[in-house]
């Protein structure tokens, strides 16, 4: 860990200019040198190859878990070194790396310890989930909470609206996990070094969604509560139409027959606390 390209994206729940600021103070205060510089979304991913031209061996990202896993699924075959640092809303990614240590204190640690750690993910062709992925009709309710957190509030209750609409007129089906054959309004699969833990969440009856709506709008979908939990390698969503899902809180279309698997990334993470089992 000495020369660094810094990615950061001011837009994410606590990343800020002066944020930033710190974090590079700290750098050269341990003569840590900054090969290179992107403020994401407006500036683009460097390329790998532009990565190993400025000789960079780590690449340290500050930004909340939307715009990491965007950065680790643009470096998955990069053969450096990846630091996460806490500047999202949730920052679970940042906690289970670190647990709850601040950026300064993050830099000071993996400076004086090079630990490398492998992660476990969710992959759905070029797409990956490191924290979680929910697959279906609830995911609409992202975009309430975008709007929540941006304090719109007339947009707020319309997207609300509609992912109440959605999540009672809708569903989603799976195949290839035992015990999962009914309709869910979402299925969440967390990754784990055992393969995936997949829980089809029923949201049937009024106590149930409004706690999972509740749970949306305050960002955390691990705390949604599952009906029918299991493990799976890998599962199918079936069906006859596109299904929208969550890789890490960030929304894609997956077409019907996408096969979902669990997966390991190789040792590439700085981890200054070892992350669970």
């Amino acid at each position: 860990m000495q020369r660094l390209w810094f990615i950061s994206n001011i837009r994410s729940g606590s990343a800020t200019q002066a944020g930033c600021e710190a974090i590079e103070a700290v750098c050269a205060e341990k003569g840590l040198a900054l090969a290179g510089r992107s403020r994401f979304p407006d500036d683009p991913l460097p390329d790998p190859a532009e990565l190993d031209a400025a000789r960079v061996d780590t690449l340290m990202l500050f930004a909340g878990d939307g715009t990491i896993n965007a950065g680790l699924c643009h470096y998955a075959d990069w053969d450096g070194a990846i630091l996460v640092l806490p500047g999202g809303t949730m920052n679970l990614l940042a906690k289970t790396l670190h647990g709850d240590s601040a950026p300064a204190d993050i830099i000071h640690a993996a400076h004086l310890r090079q630990h490398r750690v492998a992660l476990p993910f969710a992959e759905a062709g070029r797409l990956r989930a490191f924290v979680g992925l929910i697959v279906g009709p609830a995911a609409h309710w992202v975009r309430a909470r975008e709007a929540a957190r941006e304090g719109r509030f007339a947009r707020l209750l319309r997207a609300a609206m509609q992912a109440w609409r959605r999540t009672f007129g809708d569903h989603v089906r799976i195949t290839g996990v035992p015990g999962l054959g009914r309709r869910y309004q979402a299925i969440l699969a967390t990754p784990g070094a055992d393969g995936l833990a997949v829980a089809g969440i029923d949201a049937r009856d009024w106590r149930a969604i409004i706690e999972l709506g509740w749970d949306w709008l305050k960002g955390d979908w691990m705390a949604a509560r599952a009906v029918t939990a299991t493990r799976a390698t890998d599962f199918t969503v079936v069906g006859r139409k596109p299904v929208l899902a969550l890789f890490d809180g960030e929304p894609e279309r997956l077409p019907p027959g996408t096969r979902i698997r669990g997966g390991m990334t190789r040792p590439f993470f700085l981890a200054t606390q070892e992350p669970p089992p």
